[in-house]
């Protein structure tokens, strides 16, 4: 069985039946890792339990007993995501040395499925940033071309999966950062629509945004994944209470008579050539499974980057005032407390337990919300989101899911943009959008550019409606010259 190529279902099937034990499938890929990471700088930390929770699931197939539907499929999971026992950092230096007493909902759910944690992945600090170049713990790489970066925040998860030091992983997107880094290193990349996924033990970073998603080789182990992930909690009053459909289950790559909307603001000017080309290649296979193809507008899209930047900075400010070294994390080093002011405190612990990135975003979201400028500001921003939001509901009163490109470009180089937030902001211009109106999005691996490097699709559609767009990036998938790639690390 070649375990680079498995999927979810044929390596639980494999592991039920005893062709292979969940903790051969533990070994190959924590030994693939060793060989590998030293390149990548995927993986922050390894679970050092990780043999003994695939030793458990082969012990409950050897006395009958019922194991769940991913049992024995090792997952890497984002350093966002709260893990019991196993330190959670978030890429920063201010949570160093932190470990959850407790899972967060998403770890937990995937656990109970019989998901072997193999470790945590290296993203960038706080999720805040689109290269994974702002972790305290150091740049990952992108494995097709190791002097490129691997997208961001969730840069980690990118690069493991597409080197197959996994067979899953788990990422968050607040703008984008499942979605682009998944183009960027060629795997399939999913952000539900906002509510479907409990965000209880996931590190907020801006709380109306942030959503948790797969992270994995095809369409099939993504739908197989959101079964599992998906659903109400009631740790998490935003969640939906909205049934979870069995989506592995009704994919259908058929979709004659479908309309598949392309947004005019999206597909015109700034494209990378081989961007456009892939774009424009998915479109015509489209056309040849018998998929109308409408223009659609969503002309607000020209203020989602300000709008989002607004927003998400905002946000941060807040749930970062949380970091101040009295009760956890990072402490500054004082020769003597009895003198030392509060303010001295928090600025020296802060100032030097978050980054540049963080500090600018908190500082930018600190000024949006203060006196005199929040109406200004945020609030301006909220209404504009609402407008964006109601201008999505009317386009797909025009077509099912939406096609459009997921960044500019392929992968740039790792160094290239770090030192202009502003061109770095602007590579979140084709995904912020979808989190600004709550929608589910996802990127498919369709092409490569003129250098090698992996070229994803983006899907969108409305709330809720992930089934229907799983069902068009399998019929994509099927015709895809990226299927099943694999980098050469």
């Amino acid at each position: 069985m070649d375990l680079l190529k498995s999927s979810f279902k044929e390596i639980t099937e494999a592991v039920q039946l005893k062709k292979m034990s969940a903790k051969e499938v533990t070994q190959f890929f924590l030994k693939r890792s060793e060989q590998i990471d030293k390149k990548l700088n995927s993986f922050v930390i390894m679970n050092e339990k990780a043999i003994q929770q695939a030793e458990q699931i082969d012990q409950k197939i050897a006395h009958g007993e019922v194991v769940g539907p991913l049992a024995g499929v090792p997952f890497g999971i984002k350093d966002m995501l709260c893990t019991k026992g196993l330190r959670t950092t978030a890429g920063s230096k201010i949570l160093e040395n932190f470990i959850p007493p407790y899972d967060s909902t998403v770890v937990k759910k995937l656990k109970n499925a019989g998901v072997v944690v193999l470790g945590k992945l290296n993203q960038d600090e706080f999720a805040m940033g689109s290269s994974n170049e702002t972790s305290y713990f150091g740049p990952v790489k992108n494995p097709w071309d190791l002097t490129r970066v691997p997208g961001g925040s969730s840069g980690g998860s990118a690069a493991a999966q597409a080197a197959r030091l996994t067979a899953g992983t788990i990422g968050t997107d607040t703008g984008g950062s499942i979605r682009q880094p998944a183009s960027f290193c060629g795997i399939v990349g999913v952000k539900p629509t906002y509510g479907r996924v409990s965000r209880y033990g996931i590190i907020a970073y801006a709380s109306s945004l942030d959503q948790a998603g797969p992270m994995v080789s095809s369409v099939e182990d993504a739908a197989l994944c959101l079964e599992v992930i998906c659903g109400h909690d009631q740790m998490d009053s935003t969640t939906s209470q909205k049934s979870v459909p069995p989506f592995s289950k009704n994919l259908n790559p058929n979709i004659k008579g479908m309309k598949i909307g392309l947004i005019k603001e999206f597909m015109s000017g700034g494209l990378d050539p081989d961007v456009q080309k892939t774009v424009q290649n998915a479109i015509d296979e489209l056309k040849k499974m018998g998929a109308e193809i409408v223009e659609i507008s969503i002309s607000l899209t020209d203020q989602a980057v300000p709008v989002y930047y607004l927003v998400a900075a905002s946000e941060a400010s807040s749930n970062l005032a949380r970091y101040d070294g009295v009760k956890y994390g990072h402490r500054a080093h004082f020769e003597s407390l009895a003198s030392l002011e509060l303010d001295e405190f928090y600025s020296k612990t802060r100032g030097e337990g978050f980054g540049p990135e963080v500090q600018r975003r908190i500082m930018l979201g600190t000024y949006c919300l203060s006196s005199g400028y929040y109406d200004a500001y945020y609030n301006k921003a909220g209404q504009v989101r609402r407008l964006m939001k109601n201008q999505y509901d009317e386009a797909f009163q025009k077509c099912d899911v939406i096609l459009s490109p997921v960044t500019t470009s392929p992968a740039f180089k790792i160094g290239d943009r770090i030192s202009d937030p502003l061109a770095m902001y602007l590579n979140d211009i084709f995904t912020v959008s979808t989190n600004l109106a709550g929608l589910p999005g996802m990127s498919l691996p369709f092409g490569f550019s003129s250098e090698k490097l992996p070229i994803g699709i983006q899907l969108t559609s409305s709330h809720f409606d992930e089934q229907r767009m799983l069902n068009v990036a399998l019929a994509l998938e099927n015709v895809s010259s990226a299927k099943g790639a694999l980098p050469n690390v």
